[in-house]
């Protein structure tokens, strides 16, 4: 069985990368790829035999600011074995040889495990986290007709397409956990542009999503620092609630409310690192578009 890394311009071995995954989540990086996104931060530890891709955990290279300090952590995702080769310790081996490479040349070491592996990362040596998600106190949300509001953008409007990407590539610090190379994992979730809306006077794109009659803020993206209270006016619909999908800077803060969040029915967060035990203590939340 051979060990290989790193191999994400090679087609051949992508596209051998792309039937595993596909097999086991339903996606592939083809699109994403040809789309020019992958920038070398996401590389993976892959094991082959006979040709066949048979096991696989990538590390994705995460830059954040973090309550002002610059961080470099490593978040591992796409952990899977193809079903013939299961239980025969291939992705702990594969997991193994991911610490060995980036523990002690990093800030941390996290990811974000399906509820069906828990005992497996507990068993790797990983620390259980939990983080803090903000919720618009229903006061602060102040409805302003005259405010010009955030509008859909047309996904086949090419300028419109490039001023977003040149704004992902050049946005400015908006929260206080912010990853700085945003690029391939924003436009991994948003290249489609299907939840992504622009306000023109501000020069601000938004990606938002409506789930039931509350909204879900996920990104701003500006090359200039904004305000909540200059975003929230701008958001229109019938919505009676506000949720974020990063933490807000110190001013807006008291416009929100932080709830304990452990990852509910979807996953639970594990990381080993010092730097990482703030998470909870600062009451800090992972941006919802950086998860891997």
């Amino acid at each position: 069985m051979e060990l290989i890394c790193d191999y994400m311009k090679d087609g051949d071995l992508r596209r051998k990368l792309n039937h595993l995954t596909r097999k086991t989540f339903g996606f592939d990086f083809e699109g994403w790829v040809a789309g020019g996104y992958c920038e070398g931060d996401y590389i993976p530890y892959s094991f082959l035999e006979n040709g066949r891709m048979v096991s696989n955990v990538s590390a994705n290279r995460m830059h954040f600011m973090q309550k002002g300090v610059k961080r470099d952590y490593i978040q591992i995702g796409t952990v899977m074995t193809d079903q013939a080769y299961r239980r025969q310790g291939l992705a702990r081996e594969l997991m193994e040889h991911v610490i060995r490479q980036y523990e002690g040349r990093c800030d941390g070491i996290y990811l974000f495990a399906d509820l069906g592996a828990l005992d497996f990362y507990r068993g790797m040596g990983f620390a259980e986290g939990v983080q803090y998600r903000y919720r618009l106190k229903p006061e602060a949300w102040e409805r302003d007709a005259s405010a010009r509001p955030f509008l859909p953008v047309d996904p086949k409007d090419g300028q419109i397409r490039q001023r977003y990407t040149d704004a992902v590539r050049k946005s400015v610090v908006n929260s206080v956990l912010e990853q700085v190379n945003k690029f391939g994992l924003q436009m991994f979730y948003t290249a489609d542009l299907s939840n992504v809306y622009y306000a023109d006077d501000i020069d601000c794109f938004a990606v938002l999503e409506n789930e039931g009659d509350r909204c879900f803020l996920q990104s701003i993206v500006c090359k200039k620092h904004l305000s909540m209270k200059d975003i929230l006016p701008r958001i229109r619909g019938e919505q009676s609630g506000l949720l974020l999908g990063f933490t807000p800077c110190g001013e807006d803060c008291g416009l929100f409310e932080a709830e304990l969040f452990d990852g509910g029915d979807d996953y639970r967060l594990f990381y080993r690192g010092k730097a990482l035990e703030d998470m909870e203590k600062e009451k800090l939340y992972f941006p919802q578009l950086s998860h891997a």
